[in-house]
C-alpha cells in the first residue's frame, strides 16, 4: 500500500485517493538531528459524509459506528511513530483501513438462546455441591 494508491476497504467499497487529504506538520518523536526541520508527523482525513464513493447502505452503518470520532463528518488519523514521512504516511493509511474496515463490516449474526443441556446443570450443581462442601470445612467445627 503505497501513499498515493486508492484504499481497497472492501471488495466491493474502494475510496480513491483523491477523497484523501494528507496534511503534515513537524513530528515530536524520534528524527535525530532532523526533527526540528522535517516535517514527519501526517494527519490523514477521510470525509465520510461527502465521500461519492462510500455506497449508501455502508455510509449509515460507518457514520454510526463511527459518531465518536467524527469532525465535521470527518475521521482523521495520525502518525508521527516513524523518523521518515514516507512511513508514516503509509502507517496512517493502514490504520485509516482498519478504522473503515471495522466499521462498514456487517453486524454480528444474532445469538440464538438454547436451553443448557442435562450434563452441563448436572456438571454445574456438582461444582457447587464441592464448593459448599469445601466452605463448610473452613468453618472451624472440629468434633
Amino acid at each position: 500500500m503505497e501513499p498515493g494508491d486508492d484504499l481497497e476497504v472492501t471488495r466491493r467499497w474502494r475510496v480513491p485517493a483523491r477523497e484523501l487529504v494528507e496534511r503534515f506538520s513537524r513530528s515530536s518523536g524520534p528524527g535525530g538531528q532532523g526533527v526540528n526541520t522535517t516535517d514527519s508527523r501526517v494527519e490523514l482525513t477521510f470525509d465520510v459524509t461527502a465521500s461519492s464513493s462510500l455506497p449508501e447502505h455502508l455510509r449509515e452503518r460507518v457514520l454510526e459506528r463511527l459518531a465518536g470520532r467524527l469532525v465535521g463528518g470527518a475521521v482523521v488519523v495520525a502518525a508521527s511513530e516513524h523518523r521518515a514521512q514516507r512511513d508514516n504516511r503509509r502507517a496512517a493509511r493502514e490504520r485509516l483501513l482498519v478504522l473503515l474496515r471495522e466499521a462498514a463490516a456487517p453486524p454480528a449474526a444474532r445469538r440464538r438462546a438454547t436451553r443448557p443441556t442435562r450434563g452441563s446443570q448436572r456438571r454445574r450443581l456438582d461444582t457447587k455441591t464441592r464448593r459448599g462442601e469445601v466452605k463448610r470445612g473452613r468453618q472451624g467445627r472440629w468434633d
